[in-house]
């Protein structure tokens, strides 16, 4: 039995840092999205490009905070914003 709770805690925390990892790299991508979005000239209002910067410039500090699953979801809601799927 208690080797079965060490085997549960261990792969639970393999999965917990796995997701993390696949977050972390996927900041990256969604930034460059955004970036490739606004340099093509994105037809937004002046408030919403505001938003966006706003957003893009909070979820690299989260990244880079290693607080990835929050960064993912201020960059989703700045592509959702410039209508990138």
């Amino acid at each position: 039995m208690k080797r079965l709770l060490i085997i549960g805690a261990a792969l639970a925390a393999t999965l917990t840092l796995a997701g993390q990892s696949a977050l972390a790299f996927h900041c990256p991508l969604d930034m460059k999205k955004i970036d490739a979005a606004l340099a093509a000239g994105a037809q937004v209002s002046a408030d919403r490009m505001a938003a966006v910067k706003e957003l893009r410039a909070a979820g690299e500090a989260l990244h880079k905070k290693g607080q990835h699953h929050a960064a993912v979801a201020v960059l989703a809601e700045a592509m959702k914003i410039l209508g990138i799927k």
